[in-house]
Order: C-alpha cells, then sequence, then structure tokens
C-alpha cells in the first residue's frame, strides 16, 4: 500500500504530537515515584477512564476481533464480552476500595492485607511474575500484532517494524511518565475510534449497507452463519460458553494491573468508580462493532482458505478499501493504538519492578530522583524483552487464552482476600503456583516423554488437552485443583494476626466475612451489599443489552436495536441510582493500630 504526502502528513503529525506531551510532561513527572506513576490521585474520571479504554484498544484487538469473526463467527466475541461481569463488579465492589487504600501499586496491596515473611516473598513474586512475565508477554503480542499490520500494509519485516516501535514508543513514555500516558491516551483514543469507523463506513458504503452486508457474508463461500444454537451445538461449545459465562470473568472481578493503576491515579472514590463505568461502557458498547463489521465483510472480499491466518484479514482490508488520505488516518490510528496500550505496559511495569521489587528489597532509601531514573531504565529493559517475546509470538489469540489459564487458578482467592478474614498470604501463593504448575504441565511432560517415561499415545492425550480449542476443559480443571489446594494451604497455616487485620479494617472498611474484626470496630458501617448487587446485575444488564443493540443496528436489525436500547435506558436508570456513594471520613485510626513500614524480606 503506498502512502501519498497526505497520508505521511497525518501520520508524522501524530507521532510529533505524543513527543511533544512527553517532553512537556517530563520535569512534573520527575518530581516524585508517586507523580510519575499515579499523578498523585488528582486525575478526574474521564481522564482516568478513556485511558483505560485507550490501554486496552492496542493494535492487536481489531485483528484479533476481526479474526475471531472470520473463524468462528461474532459469537466467538464471548471470549472476552464475558469479562463485563468482572467489570461491573469491579464498579461497584472494588473501586472505591482500591482508591481508598492509597497505594502506588496493587502488588502494594498484599503488604497491605498480609503481614511478614510469606506477604513479603508474595509481594516479590508478584512484582516479578506481573512486572516481568505477563507484562513482557503482553508487550510481545501487542507488538506482534502492529508488525503484522505494518507487513501488510507498508511490506516491512518484522524485524524492521519492531524496531522502530520500539523507538517511537520509548522516548515518550521514559520522558513523562504516567501524566504523558494518559494525556497521551486521550488523543489516541479518539483517533484510532475515528480510523476504526471511517473503515466501517467504507465497508457500508461498498456493500450498499448492513442489510446487503448480511446477506454477501451469508452468501459468501464456505461461510456457516454460526448461531450459537445449543440444539446443534457440540459438548466442547456448550462447554466453552458456560466457562465464558460462569468462570471467566473472575479473574477480572477486582481490576488488577494498570487499571488499578488507574484507579489510584483518580481524585476520589466516586471518581474511580465512575471512570471503570465509563471503561466498561465505551469497552463494551462503543469499540467492538467496527472491528465485527470489517471481520464479517473480509469474508466477502477474502473467502476463507485453509491454513490462512484469519488475523491478516484487518490490514487486508485495509488495504483494499482505504483510500488515499484516509489511508494515513488509518495508520496513524493504528499507531496510537499500539502506543497507548505499549506506554501503559511499560509504565506499568516499571512501576512493579522499582516500587515493588528494587525499593522494597534492595535500595530502600535513595532519592526520589534515582527511582525516576531508575524506572526509565527498566522502560528500556522491559521493552527490549517485549521485543524478544514479539519475536516468539505467532498467534495473538493463542497468547490471550494462555495468560487467561495461568491465572485462572488465582482468580477466586483474588476476589476473597477482601472480604474475608480468614485468607492469608500462604493460600494465594498455593493458587498461584498450583496455576502455573497445572497451566504449563505440557511442558513438564515432554521431558518425560523424550526419555520414554511417557508413552505416545498419553502424550498425544496431553496435547489435546493443552490445546487452544480445549481450554475450557482446563480452565475448569485449573479451578478446581487450586481452589482444593488454596484452601487446603489456609488452613493448615496459621492466620494473619486479628491486630493487622484490624489496621487493614479501618482503613478499606469492607464488607463481608470480617466477624471477629468487625465486632472490634462496631462505629465501621460498611455500605448495603444488597444494593450494590442490585446496580451490578442493573449494570451488566445495560451493558449487555446497549452492546447488542449496537450490534443490531450494524446488522440492519432496526426493531431488536430499539428493544435492546430501551432494556438499556430501564437498566441503566437502576444501575446509576445504585452507583457506589462516596465514603464519608474514615473514623481516625488509633495510633498503637497504625500501619508500620514492612519489615524486610531476610526478617521472620
Amino acid at each position: 500500500m503506498q502512502l501519498n504526502f497526505l497520508d505521511w502528513s497525518i501520520v508524522v503529525a501524530s507521532l510529533v504530537f505524543s513527543l511533544l506531551v512527553g517532553l512537556y510532561f517530563t520535569r512534573r513527572a520527575s518530581r516524585s515515584l508517586r507523580e510519575f506513576f499515579t499523578a498523585e490521585g488528582s486525575l478526574p474520571w474521564w481522564l482516568v477512564g478513556t485511558s483505560m479504554v485507550a490501554t486496552t484498544f492496542a493494535a492487536d484487538t481489531p485483528l484479533v476481533v476481526s479474526g475471531l469473526v472470520r473463524k468462528g463467527g461474532i459469537y466467538e466475541n464471548w471470549l472476552w464480552w464475558s469479562a463485563l461481569m468482572g467489570g461491573m463488579m469491579t464498579v461497584y465492589f472494588f473501586a472505591g476500595l482500591w482508591r481508598r487504600a492509597g497505594l502506588l501499586t496493587d502488588v502494594e496491596f498484599v503488604e497491605l492485607r498480609y503481614e511478614g515473611k510469606s506477604a513479603a516473598a508474595l509481594r516479590a513474586f508478584f512484582a516479578v511474575y506481573s512486572g516481568l512475565l505477563v507484562n513482557c508477554i503482553v508487550m510481545g503480542w501487542v507488538t506482534l500484532a502492529m508488525s503484522k499490520i505494518l507487513h501488510v500494509m507498508m511490506g516491512w519485516d518484522k524485524v524492521f517494524s519492531v524496531a522502530i516501535l520500539v523507538i517511537l514508543t520509548l522516548v515518550y513514555t521514559t520522558l513523562s511518565g504516567y501524566w504523558g500516558v494518559v494525556v497521551t491516551d486521550f488523543f489516541q483514543f479518539g483517533l484510532a475510534m475515528v480510523g476504526a469507523i471511517a473503515l466501517m463506513g467504507i465497508v457500508f458504503f461498498e456493500m450498499g449497507g448492513p442489510g446487503p452486508l448480511v446477506e454477501q457474508v451469508l452468501a459468501a463461500p464456505g461461510v456457516d452463519p454460526k448461531v450459537p444454537d445449543f440444539r446443534t451445538a457440540t459438548n466442547l461449545a456448550i462447554l466453552t460458553f458456560v466457562v465464558q459465562v460462569a468462570l471467566l470473568w473472575w479473574g477480572g472481578g477486582q481490576g488488577g494491573g494498570y487499571l488499578t493503576q488507574r484507579l489510584f491515579s483518580a481524585k476520589d472514590e466516586r471518581h474511580a468508580a465512575k471512570a471503570f463505568l465509563w471503561f466498561n461502557i465505551a469497552h463494551y458498547v462503543l469499540r467492538p462493532w467496527p472491528w465485527i463489521v470489517v471481520g464479517l465483510a473480509s469474508l466477502v472480499y477474502f473467502p476463507l482458505q485453509a491454513g490462512e491466518d484469519p488475523e491478516l484479514a484487518y490490514p487486508q482490508m485495509i488495504v483494499r478499501l482505504m483510500p488515499g488520505g484516509l489511508r494515513g488516518l488509518m495508520v496513524a490510528s493504528l499507531f496510537a493504538a499500539f502506543m497507548s496500550t505499549l506506554s501503559t505496559q511499560l509504565n506499568w511495569g516499571a512501576s512493579y519492578l522499582v516500587s515493588d521489587l528494587y525499593r522494597r528489597f534492595f535500595v530502600t532509601a535513595a532519592s526520589e530522583r534515582h527511582y525516576v531514573n531508575a524506572s526509565r531504565v527498566l522502560m528500556v529493559v522491559l521493552m527490549v524483552l517485549g521485543a524478544l517475546a514479539a519475536w516468539q509470538s505467532e498467534s495473538i489469540a493463542k497468547v490471550w487464552i494462555y495468560l487467561m489459564t495461568i491465572g485462572a487458578g488465582g482468580a477466586f482467592v483474588g476476589l476473597l482476600r477482601w472480604y474475608w478474614w480468614r485468607v492469608n498470604a500462604w493460600a494465594e501463593i498455593g493458587a498461584m503456583v498450583g496455576s502455573l504448575i497445572v497451566a504449563n504441565g505440557n511442558i513438564f511432560c515432554m521431558p518425560l516423554a523424550s526419555l520414554g517415561l511417557i508413552s505416545p499415545e498419553a502424550m498425544e492425550r496431553v496435547n489435546w488437552f493443552y490445546a487452544s480449542d480445549t481450554y475450557a476443559i482446563r480452565i475448569i480443571f485449573i479451578i478446581g485443583i487450586c481452589t482444593v489446594v488454596w484452601i487446603a494451604v489456609m488452613y493448615l497455616t496459621p492466620p494473619v494476626s486479628e491486630a493487622h487485620l484490624e489496621r487493614f479494617y479501618r482503613r478499606i472498611r469492607p464488607g463481608g466475612w470480617w466477624g471477629p474484626i468487625a465486632r472490634k470496630c462496631p462505629e465501621i458501617k460498611p455500605p448495603s451489599s444488597f444494593r450494590l448487587w442490585i446496580g451490578w446485575f442493573a449494570g451488566t444488564v445495560c451493558i449487555y443489552t446497549g452492546l447488542f443493540g449496537a450490534g443490531y443496528v450494524c446488522l440492519g436489525r432496526y426493531g431488536m436495536a430499539l428493544a435492546a436500547f430501551v432494556a438499556s435506558a430501564v437498566s441503566g436508570w437502576y444501575m446509576i441510582n445504585n452507583m457506589p456513594r462516596e465514603e464519608t471520613e474514615p473514623p481516625e485510626i488509633p495510633a498503637a493500630l497504625a500501619f508500620e513500614p514492612a519489615e524486610p524480606l531476610s526478617q521472620d
């Protein structure tokens, strides 16, 4: 695809803007580590929420979503649509608690909730696990997606693409810290959505509108409508759907990662909850249908072929349909989507490695400038590792599934640690170790098979169990095994001391099963859980019906769209009226119960 002068002008202007933002916020970001990573908790909900949705709109997202549609139909998007229920739990049950904690990272929460050597070890583990392993995997698939796009659209090879992308993103992210990330996110999300909607509009124009689009897709060679009809679906398809709507969303129920980093940067608890609500609306209702429409249309323009890479359909449609001038807009929008995500991953990953590892366990008394500079150095290291991960990756969707499985075992205990006093650090350690072992069981079996200790037939069954299509069975197995493990470990190890739990309870003021601790703090009145559950249910219905209503419009079914939007409006009224209310000032914590600095890992 050739870009003309206007195209290149648009691309260069968007990149220069990001660089200027980085330069503008450099001095402010250098004031302190908290400023560099959370903007000192000063941002409004609309900026925080837009930054969340911009971060999750990476270059990989349109490729995966359109590829899922091409491979299995619109129904395949339940792989990520199911996470909405967890996202609404964050709005009603966890956003305010995270903001109330007032931390720098969600990993730091471990030593707020637990105590002693086990808590310190768990904090160090999560810093390495999330900051290095998970973070570099995510950066790898995001960079891989952008390299695929540039290969199709520009003819650039993988190495050259990765090198260019690394340099562009590192410059402004290391200079400006979190301020640069959120401000550029706001601009980049708007640009990315304009590009996606423009391509969808061209698809509708070329195909004659929503109705003719559906007719041509259904008539395309090799296309199966793939309506989720449980009367004809296979047992595996039914099981996969049940796992998606019943189990997968737990992991996102409390937020976590860069989403929690955003909550720490909100002005207060109310702004945190509203930010996550806006994220859910934009993430599920506004964003997906431009990609789904393009994925459907690709079935007409590029008929299905055996052995194809479905994730290439989106950039192929850009090359096929985008005229000069708009091509530059699309390239700039994809660059924006890529950089918004990668800059967040760099900033967030460095916050773990510096705050939860380097400053916590190695250099404990340096200046704020020292830690900011260390963060910038670690961003470079993370980017190099992310580029190596991109070099080794091939399928983005498979990486999504892999991350779901390795974290599945710890999802339930991660929710309960807020609401059940008996959960301790050893329970979380047991859940995470068990999840990692079971999720990677095929790796442990390979050397045994090479030694003849596992028969070829048994190894074939192992490979089937760890195939990407059977991930639902694997997740059920992981959750079942790890739940037994962490409950057993929890009861075999001592609970957190009552003094520490009382300090936590007075600071966070959660609801749930805090019997012996709550009785010591009768003046603390947690909010009504019934009202919050009503809000959660109404919010879930509101956003799902909004999502389906937007889809019916795109598919030309306007009567169904109207009904869905009416249901969305009615449930939305209940959702808003049951939003978490801003908390009053908590009771003063007695000096004897104030938190002391956490002890070094070497101490008992």
